[in-house]
C-alpha cells in the first residue's frame, strides 16, 4: 500500500508545493516534510482533506475515493456549468436541468455504491432510480 507522501503528491497534481500549501493553509516547510515521509496528525490531515476537497479516508489510508462524495446537486453551480459549456461550443445542445440533475444523481449513486468486486451495481442503481421517480 502506498504511503501518505505518495497520496499527497497525487493530490497536489501539477500544483507547486507553495501553491498547495497556500491552498490548504499550511506552511510550505510542513508540506515538504510530509512529502519526505512524515505523517501528519489527524487535525492537519483533516485540514488538508477539507481544503483540497479530498476524502480523509483516502488521504490517510489509501482506501475509498480520492474526492469526497457530493451529496446534493448544487443547482446554481449546475446552471453556471451549463452556461460555461455553451460558451465554449455554441452548437452544443444540453439536456434540460431536470435531466441533468437525474444524470448527476445516478452518477453519484454509482460512484458510491460499487459492488465488492469493484464493478458498478446497475441493478441497485435501477432501484435507486425508482425512488427518483417518486420524489
Amino acid at each position: 500500500m502506498e504511503g501518505f507522501a505518495t497520496r499527497l503528491r497525487e493530490l497536489m497534481g501539477e500544483m507547486s508545493v507553495s501553491a498547495f500549501a497556500r491552498k490548504v493553509g499550511l506552511g510550505e516547510a510542513l508540506i515538504r516534510k510530509y512529502l519526505k515521509g512524515a505523517e501528519p496528525g489527524f487535525a492537519k490531515a483533516n485540514q488538508i482533506a477539507m481544503a483540497a476537497n479530498c476524502s480523509l479516508e483516502w488521504l490517510a489510508t489509501g482506501c475509498g475515493y480520492l474526492y469526497r462524495q457530493a451529496e446534493v446537486v448544487d443547482r446554481q453551480a449546475l446552471q453556471g456549468a451549463r452556461v460555461l459549456s455553451c460558451e465554449q461550443d455554441v452548437t452544443m445542445i444540453l439536456p434540460d436541468e431536470d435531466t441533468l440533475v437525474r444524470l448527476l444523481a445516478y452518477y453519484q449513486f454509482l460512484r458510491s455504491h460499487k459492488r465488492a468486486d469493484g464493478f458498478l451495481d446497475l441493478a441497485m442503481a435501477r432501484q435507486f432510480g425508482k425512488h427518483l421517480d417518486e420524489a
